[in-house]
């Protein structure tokens, strides 16, 4: 289910992404902003999970809650949780499945199943195919080193949501122009580009400031010289053999008609990361001066061209030769679906990355908790002690992922979650929740797969969570940060006995898809 946050100043965001949430949100108990800063960090590393993890440190605090209420010592939760986390990390090690990165098209199809997975529980979870291919192809694009920043995302409202399309290049919005513009061509082969960070327009006077001349030759050799100074750097540019110039400050109207004179496109005011981009992307360096145009300092791409994309023209750069670059351009409707939209494709974009860097995929849709809560839960009846007790509520606590998945989609939990337990204790390894005929199935061969770091991530972020707030058992507050509070006496402390009431209350609203 998706969630409307409204801030103080009336923007309206709609979003199920967990991470997004939960950093829009005002949280100010100390224990919550744990669970805030672990769904950052699973953001971060990995890209998706981010309200799986939220959900499970929530879970196993609620797990533990009897346990902390009947005296049990915080420190023997810790152990016995310590060593849960680890039993799992190791199964899913274990039971994961190796990709082929020999044969390229077999791993082309699995990375496209992993994106469609991430992309599932997402607003456009019904354009999934299409956007899927998108991702993996703009992955694919890529160099070795896979670099998020080198994938562009550009917003064009209007059109449908199959209108969006790929750039194998740099793209940006067409900036602000003057006068001249028009004339300018609008496609070369092969151009050499110029990057600068120069103002090429007549200066305006500064305020209060005062020139004083006794006649006008005096007058008019102060104004020849400015024209002088702008025209010499023009002409360097020109002679440069550069056909593009960009620049991050304004390039005014003069500039621009001498541009258009002499068969050369320019843009002004270019914002500094599509600049750094192109940059990266074409190669060269952004200069301070023309004093220096050569040849290694001018980027370089097979094709340039401004392009009509909906109400608004962009400018393309494909061919880049320095670096492996490309450019998503989203189209739809409202802005906040379009931002949505966005969010979507990011988590599908890291989701590939790992899947590239860690060849291991397990099956979504609560397949792989109910397995490792299974095994825990056997693992549990073969040692004495409390942490039998322990270990099987962590292993309760894996289940709130396949429950909250039915929840979402409005079967009855309960049901789903006895078949499940059977299911797997008779081996059906990869068996999850069916969303789509309220039932369950094998979801390795439904193709629902996700990468295994993400769930090694999840368990280990929200375990060490649980483990850091029980770890808690007073806190001492600082009077002089409270208005009007009452001076507290020397030596006292707060007691959290509500401790994990507060942090299960913070997180009672918030929904896995």
């Amino acid at each position: 289910m998706d969630k409307l946050i409204v801030d103080n100043r009336g923007k309206a965001t709609i979003s199920n992404d967990g991470a997004t949430i939960l950093k829009l949100l005002d949280v100010v108990h100390p224990a919550a902003k744990t669970l805030v800063d672990i769904a950052r960090s699973q953001d971060a590393e990995v890209g998706d999970g981010t309200t799986s993890v939220t959900l499970l440190a929530a879970e196993f605090l609620k797990q533990l809650k009897p346990y902390v209420e009947e005296g049990l010592h915080p420190q023997t939760i810790i152990r016995a949780f310590r060593i849960a986390t680890q039993l799992a990390v190791k199964k899913i090690k274990e039971i994961a499945v190796t990709i082929k990165k020999d044969d390229k098209q077999e791993q082309r199809q699995l990375l496209e199943k992993c994106a469609a997975t991430a992309l599932n529980s997402k607003l456009i979870a019904g354009q999934k195919d299409f956007f899927s291919k998108m991702v993996v192809d703009a992955v694919m694009m890529l160099d070795d080193l896979l670099q998020l920043k080198m994938i562009g995302m550009k917003k064009v409202q209007g059109g449908a949501l199959e209108d969006s399309q790929l750039v194998a290049g740099v793209a940006f919005k067409k900036t602000f122009s003057y006068a001249g513009f028009e004339m300018q061509p609008k496609r070369y082969e092969n151009p050499k580009i110029a990057l600068l960070n120069i103002e090429l327009e007549l200066k305006a006077e500064k305020d209060n400031a005062e020139v004083r001349v006794n006649n006008v030759e005096d007058y008019q050799a102060i104004v020849d010289a400015e024209w002088n100074i702008l025209y010499d750097k023009l002409e360097k540019i020109y002679k440069s053999g550069a056909k593009v110039v960009l620049s991050k400050l304004p390039i005014g109207d003069v500039a621009t008609q001498y541009f258009a004179d002499r068969d050369l496109f320019c843009a002004g005011r270019v914002q500094e990361e599509d600049l750094k981009r192109t940059m990266m992307a074409c190669g060269g360096s952004i200069q301070t001066s023309v004093g220096s145009l050569t040849d290694d300092v001018l980027g370089q791409c097979e094709l340039f061209e401004e392009v009509q994309v909906g109400g608004e023209r962009y400018n393309f750069f494909k061919g880049c030769p320095k670096a492996k670059t490309c450019t998503i351009i989203l189209r739809g409707g409202a802005e906040q679906f379009m931002e949505e939209t966005e969010r979507s494709l990011h988590d599908a974009i890291m989701i590939v990355r790992r899947a590239i860097k860690n060849d291991s995929i397990v099956a979504g849709g609560g397949a792989i908790e109910m397995e490792l809560s299974k095994y825990l839960r056997d693992y549990s009846r073969t040692i004495p002690g409390k942490q039998q007790l322990l270990i099987g509520a962590y292993a309760k606590a894996l289940e709130v992922i396949p429950r909250q998945l039915c929840d979402n989609a409005g079967f009855d939990a309960t049901n789903i979650l006895n078949k499940l337990r059977a299911k797997h204790a008779q081996g059906g390894m990869w068996y999850g929740v069916d969303v789509n005929n309220e039932d369950i199935a094998d979801n390795f061969q439904a193709c629902v797969w996700e990468p295994a770091i993400v769930r090694i991530n999840a368990l280990t972020a929200a375990s060490e969570a649980a483990c850091l707030i029980l770890s808690v058992d007073e806190t001492i507050k600082n009077p002089r940060s409270s208005v009007d509070a009452p001076p507290v006496p020397a030596g006292r402390a707060l007691s959290l006995l509500p401790f994990y009431n507060i942090v299960i209350m913070k997180v009672q609203h918030f929904r896995t898809s």
